[in-house]
């Protein structure tokens, strides 16, 4: 486990939360929209990652306004890709690199309503530790199998450039664009905090429970 005390200051890092998707796997919902406990996802996200965080930004395409509203009470900014076509996860990063005016970005995906309420402490102390431009968090089951959670995030706001050539290429794959900088990986024990909605139906099913 990285130091904590050697993490950044929160006043260093801007939150994003991803919300640009197609939701296509729940039908083409916006899916940072859907209730959970009579709040949308994506309000769920912003209350735990404000905390560790000095400011926050949205990534969304699609009901901006309703995102604003979401984000009102952290002073949340909207941003749109400003690449066309919903090209993936790295189009609301680069937005989010781009608009940050911190030395670091941290993002978590709008479906994630568990994520740790010590995301940002570990992986910066990671990034301090390692000297890594990226760090990003993973977790191991009961039958040892380790799962990577690439879009759970913490990257240096200076890689906006790279990461914009990367995609002008016609890349989108986001653990190949990782592999070209100094990356770091944080181990985390809680699996649930990681846990995507990904249908209507584990939706429904986590509202229940």
């Amino acid at each position: 486990m990285p130091d904590t005390r050697a993490a950044l200051p929160v006043s260093d890092i801007t939150g994003l939360v991803l919300a640009g998707g197609r939701g296509q796997r729940m039908g083409g919902a916006d899916k940072g929209l859907q209730l959970l406990h009579g709040q949308p996802l994506a309000a769920h996200v912003l209350a735990r990652l404000a905390p560790q965080v000095g400011t926050l930004a949205i990534s969304a395409n699609r009901n901006q306004d309703v995102y604003a509203t979401l984000g009102a009470p952290w002073q949340a900014t909207v941003l749109a890709d400003t690449l066309p076509d919903y090209p993936g996860p790295l189009a609301g990063l680069l937005a989010g690199l781009r608009a940050a005016r911190t030395g670091w970005l941290l993002s978590a995906p709008c479906d994630s309503p568990w994520l740790p309420a010590d995301l940002a402490t570990r992986l910066s102390a990671a990034a301090s530790e390692h000297g890594a431009a990226i760090v990003t968090a993973q977790t191991t089951d009961a039958a040892g199998e380790v799962s990577l959670h690439p879009v759970f995030a913490l990257l240096r706001t200076s890689l906006a450039d790279d990461l914009a050539a990367f995609l002008d290429a016609g890349e989108r794959k986001v653990r190949a664009w990782y592999a070209r900088h100094t990356a770091a990986v944080v181990s985390f024990a809680d699996e649930r905090a990681f846990y995507n909605v990904n249908s209507l139906q584990e939706l429904a099913d986590f509202d229940r429970a």
